[in-house]
């Protein structure tokens, strides 16, 4: 983005807050990583929409929200980062049993809110760190529930600013995967055409609120016993492979415990990768990497990622 775009940034008339060489491992769980060359953090839906008309045509964009499955390389990232969490926080019920959230909103708010509305079957968000645009993009799950088993509808934004709902229909869902079915189509400069979620409707049944605090404070207590929660982490690792799982192969390959420089291999749970204090990006990387390898090598099985790498190494 040269000096006239950036103005012409100014001139759009946003209240969001821009900056620029935005250290990301202040918005990262792992609390490693490089700058993004631009963050923006849009004052409210209709901002977010007049700063993506803003935006050059050629600018790359990355919707973020608490950053819990992301990983920065230490060279950073190009192009502008927008974060959602500050702005899309909107939740409330829909009749009959629905409740709307947007894109920013943390998971674990909207097992509590329906929780306290009567509402189940949300009870298995609260084990997801994330937001709810994270866990529609990846169909975040944990505890036997999937994000978009529960998703009625969505609204969408695109590069123009323009929204759209949309149904489960218009998506192929599967684990840990969500694609739109239009997707390999192309905008009017020729790009491939973007969407992010800015929020979701969600469809619950009617249940005793006590009941499901329960199951909340259950799923909780198994969460503090199997996982490193008091070191920065960014939940699991890798899609589990059917009929297995990611955490049992990598520890079958003796690396729990291991350790590149200030990154490890979780001693508590073998599929989280924790920041001991010191760790780089590329320290990170090298575990996913050998974790990934030694499993391949071992078992014949290539892991999938849950997290997302991008950015310049």
């Amino acid at each position: 983005m040269n000096m006239a775009e950036a103005n012409n940034l100014v001139a759009a008339g946003l209240r969001g807050e821009l900056r620029l060489r935005e250290p990301m491992a202040r918005h990262t769980s792992w609390r490693a990583g490089g700058a993004a060359e631009r963050a923006y953090f849009p004052a409210d839906l209709d901002d977010l929409g007049a700063f993506l008309r803003a935006l050059p045509a050629e600018e790359m964009v990355h919707m973020t929200g608490l950053g819990s499955n992301l990983l920065v390389r230490d060279g950073g990232l190009r192009g502008t980062v927008i974060f959602t969490h500050w702005a899309l926080r909107g939740v409330g019920l829909e009749s009959p049993g629905g409740i709307r959230a947007e894109a920013g909103v943390a998971s674990p708010k909207i097992a509590r809110f329906a929780a306290l509305n009567d509402l189940a079957g949300a009870e298995f968000l609260a084990g997801i760190p994330g937001t709810v645009g994270g866990a529609l993009a990846m169909n975040a799950g944990c505890y036997g529930g999937e994000t978009w088993e529960i998703v009625a509808d969505v609204t969408t934004i695109d590069r123009s600013g323009s929204l759209r709902k949309r149904t489960r229909g218009d998506y192929e869902i599967a684990y840990r995967h969500v694609r739109l079915k239009s997707e390999g189509r192309s905008d009017e400069v020729g790009r491939k055409a973007e969407e992010w979620f800015v929020a979701a409707t969600f469809r619950l049944r009617h249940g005793p609120g006590a009941e499901s605090r329960g199951k909340i404070t259950e799923l909780l207590k198994r969460r503090i016993a199997t996982q490193p929660l008091g070191e920065p982490n960014a939940g699991s690792v890798f899609r589990n492979p059917g009929g297995d799982y990611a955490a049992r192969l990598i520890e079958a390959c003796g690396l729990k415990g291991r350790v590149i420089g200030g990154a490890q291999i979780s001693e508590k749970h073998a599929n989280f990768i924790i920041n001991r204090g010191s760790a780089r990006a590329a320290d990170i990387e090298a575990l996913i990497e050998l974790a990934a390898s030694s499993v391949k090598d071992k078992f014949g099985i290539a892991l999938e990622r849950e997290v997302r790498i991008v950015g310049e190494a």
